[in-house]
């Protein structure tokens, strides 16, 4: 099969892979669309290698296609079946093998490539806001920022689970595009924090969760954005990996930091987000509350070309690759 390997220097190479076979328990996808992702970009540049037992030369994390071979023991799916689902790497192929619990029916009203552009950001963000944060209907919750894939994911389940939505960005534009995937705040970040301004848009309160990509640069200015009680929850590093935390300010107002990533976990952890995505989230697409955001589209042949456009940081939403 095709597949996209990280040479030496990290440059990218379609070459010939052998094909895999599906074992007892697992299937075989034969992938349609391909989701790209900032960590495949840190991957090939060396920076964010793929977990044992999975080949660290074929970058990806994110698929949709049909299944077209079944293991031993596969009771769930079945030859032909659409689906869709998060694995820890090598998902840049014509071919993805995966366990039967891991992979996710694909929403019947989305084809491969939208249906692709759904696991990674929306399970990142429901885990971050709803699992690591708690937050509940009602309260408040900030995303920083708002105009990432994730972010954006993060502004609709917001909206779509009663809560009540303070996003940030750079760049004023994109935060209007953020307002209409249902932001209800915008604020510009220029660098000097905004934990002022979401006390005021709070009325004093503050959030109950902050979900964060920015990192330490950031993580004063979002404890000092939270309620009594309030969460951060950290899944990026954009400003840097270290800081210092006012722990009488942590302690004094019981506050929780807390971090996580979706890629390196154990394979009963990631069964169980799968399993959540199909309870929790699956019936949202096939209402509309819940929508893809593709932002671009490039053919599988042209993987180099879909990395130099996240690159330049100037898409809005997901991008895409098509077999």
């Amino acid at each position: 099969m095709r597949a996209w390997l990280i040479e030496e220097g990290g440059r990218l190479n379609l070459g010939e892979v052998p094909t895999p076979d599906p074992g007892p328990g697992e299937v075989r996808v034969k992938v349609e669309a391909v989701g790209v992702n900032r960590a495949d970009l840190l991957q090939v540049m060396g920076q964010y290698p793929a977990p044992p037992g999975f080949d660290p030369r074929i970058p990806g994390l994110e698929y949709a296609g049909r299944i077209d071979a079944v293991g031993d023991r596969v009771r769930l799916h079945k030859v032909g079946d659409r689906v869709m689902g998060l694995v820890p790497g090598a998902a840049y192929a014509e071919y993805v093998v995966s366990t039967e619990r891991e992979v996710i029916p694909a929403p019947a009203s989305l084809d491969a490539v939208h249906a692709a552009a759904l696991p990674e950001d929306f399970l990142t963000a429901y885990r971050a806001l709803y699992i690591e944060g708690g937050l509940k209907p009602g309260q408040w919750a900030v995303i920083r920022p708002a105009t990432s894939g994730v972010g954006l994911a993060g502004v609709q389940l917001v909206k779509a689970l009663g809560g009540r939505c303070i996003g940030t960005s750079r760049n004023a534009e994109r935060l209007r595009a953020a307002e209409e995937q249902g932001l209800d705040v915008a604020l510009v970040d220029s660098g000097d924090g905004v934990a002022s301004q979401v006390m005021e848009a709070t009325g004093g309160e503050g959030a109950a969760v902050v979900f964060d990509m920015l990192g330490a640069k950031a993580l004063g200015d979002n404890m000092s954005a939270l309620r009594l009680e309030g969460s951060v929850v950290i899944i990026g590093l954009l400003t840097g990996a270290k800081s210092d935390i006012n722990l009488g300010q942590l302690l004094m107002r019981r506050l929780r930091v807390r971090a996580m990533t979706m890629r390196a976990q154990p394979l009963e952890e990631r069964i169980r987000i799968a399993q959540i995505f199909s309870d929790r989230l699956a019936p949202l697409f096939e209402s509309g509350q819940l929508k893809p955001v593709l932002s671009l589209k490039h053919p599988f042949n042209d993987a180099p070309g879909a990395h130099a456009a996240m690159a330049a940081n100037r898409h809005l939403g997901k991008i895409v690759l098509e077999l």
